[in-house]
Formats: structure tokens, sequence, C-alpha cells
């Protein structure tokens, strides 16, 4: 454990040295932020709910951003190989870099706190939905996080792992979405439903988000991350032969 610690404070670490973190952090608060509380003065609806009906979108493309860089800087710059021959074992080096990323995802959206403080304020919100919807959120950043070091993995170009990383993440988003799963369905009977329960991230957040917080949901969530985590370790393990 100490080695997937030590690989965690350098990839956490490098996020806060280059002024980038900062920007993404600061673009991804205040728009995020901005476009719920001008919906929230129309509605005058002392909740989150449509914040979270956002968050999604904003991490379609935050999160492929903070990902693309974890293997394809090691790639450029030719420090894989030497990463490779440390005595550490691949699944280590994976989830450090990992959770570092999940870290800083969580510590931005963190700095949305301030408006469940204003809700409660100013009215009395629905506390454990917005728990429900912030369980949600770690739980599909954690995923398309997965899906950006696997991608960013098989790449040197940051700019093509990042677009890689969007197309699959929107995949994952679309194939639950209502027009997608009848258009496909209509293709071919019965897939978009089957897309839409077992792979699209859509209808898992949904529930999550609104307090359902059951087994399925919360398995579809682990499994899906965990599988993309060991398709990252195997794809590097090969660069050790």
């Amino acid at each position: 454990m100490s080695n997937l610690a030590t690989i965690f404070r350098r990839e956490f670490q490098a996020y806060f040295d280059s002024s980038i973190a900062y920007i993404f952090m600061i673009v991804f608060l205040l728009s995020s932020t901005w476009l719920f509380m001008a919906g929230f003065f129309l509605s005058g609806l002392a909740d989150m709910r449509g914040y979270f009906d956002m968050l999604p979108w904003f991490a379609l493309f935050f999160l492929p951003a903070v990902s693309m860089r974890l293997w394809s800087e090691d790639l450029r710059t030719g420090t894989m190989e030497l990463l490779m021959t440390l005595p550490m074992r691949t699944w280590e080096l994976v989830l450090g870099k990992y959770f570092a990323a999940l870290a800083f995802f969580s510590i931005t959206l963190a700095g949305t706190l301030v408006i469940p403080i204003v809700l409660a304020s100013i009215g009395d919100p629905d506390l454990g939905a917005i728990a429900g919807g912030y369980l949600a959120g770690i739980l599909l950043g954690g995923f398309y996080l997965a899906v950006g070091i696997f991608v960013s993995g098989l790449f040197k170009d940051q700019i093509a792992a990042f677009v890689v990383s969007l197309m699959l993440c929107l995949f994952f988003y679309f194939a639950g979405t209502g027009v997608v799963v009848a258009t496909t369905d209509g293709w071919i009977h019965g897939l978009g439903t089957f897309l839409e329960r077992n792979v699209a991230v859509t209808s898992h957040f949904a529930e999550i988000q609104r307090g359902i917080v059951d087994l399925r949901n919360l398995a579809y969530f682990i499994s899906m991350t965990a599988l993309f985590l060991v398709l990252n370790t195997l794809s590097l393990e090969g660069r050790r032969f």
C-alpha cells in the first residue's frame, strides 16, 4: 500500500503544480453553479435537482480533460519505461493515478457545497436527496475517470486521449436516453433496452440522484469502474514484456 500512496501523492501534487488544475476547477465551479443559480431563481425551489441534472453534462467534458494526461504524459515524455521498471505492481500504479484523479474531482465537487448551505439558510431542502445527488456525482465521476485512465494508456497524444474518452463517455450516457433506446430497439428488438439496463450510466445515475440507493445501482458503478481499471492494468502489463 505504500507504493500506491507514493504514486497517489506524486500524481495528486502534479495537478496543483500546474495552473491548468486551478483553471479547470474555476471553470467547472463557476459555469455549473452559475447555470444552476440562474434556473434556481426562476423556479424558486429550494433543492439541487437542477444542478445534478446538469452534472453529467459537465462531467462529460471535465473528466476526460482531467484524465487525459494520466498516462499520455508518461508515454510522451518517456517516463513510462521508468515507471514500468520500478518495484511496484501495475495495479498499484493504476490505482495510485486513479485515486489521485478521483480526489481532485471530489475536491472540485466539494466546492459546490456552498449551494446546499445557501439553500438551507433560505428554505427547507431535502438533505437526503442532496446527499444522494453528491453520491451519484462521485460514482459517475469515478466511472468516467476509469474510462479516461484506460484510454489515456493507449495514446501518447493527450488530445487523442481526450476525444476518445469523451466519445466513450457520451456513448455510456446517451445509450440510456429515451430516443436512443427507442431507436435502437427499432433496429434490433430488445438491444436498446438491454443497453439501457446493463450498459448505460443514465438510469443508474438518475435513481441514485433521487435517493434510490440500491445494490443494483451500486453494483453497476463498482463493476463498470473496476472493469476499466482492470483493462488499464492488463494493457499496461503488456508493456512490461
